[in-house]
């Protein structure tokens, strides 16, 4: 997982000058290549990481908008969960429930 975490914080850095659609694109690459070797880790792995990339994201988008500091619970109120979700990032706990649900027969 540190493996995950550094190469994340190379493509998430805040003075990076790439758009967000560029820097998403690099992140779902990623992101789906490391669930694809690791779906059968613990559940509770997914969420953690899936809160820990939108808090990469949310400080890029703050420092962009001329803000400082973590800001954590006005940044999610400002971009929430399904901000993110609408641009298309792939998360992990989703993409894990629905391996489990194909894998149960509850489609």
């Amino acid at each position: 997982m540190n493996k995950l975490k550094e190469a994340i914080r190379h493509k998430t850095r805040r003075t990076s000058g790439e758009s967000m659609k560029c820097i998403l694109g690099e992140l779902n690459k990623r992101l789906r290549g490391w669930y694809e070797y690791f779906q059968h880790s613990h559940k509770t792995t997914f969420p953690r990481i899936d809160s820990w990339i939108r808090m990469r994201l949310r400080s890029i988008l703050r420092k962009r908008h001329g803000g400082k500091g973590r800001g954590r619970g006005a940044d999610h109120q400002r971009w929430p969960n399904a901000y993110f979700a609408n641009l298309g990032l792939f998360t992990l706990a989703a993409a894990h429930t629905l391996v489990c649900q194909s894998r149960k027969g509850n489609h």
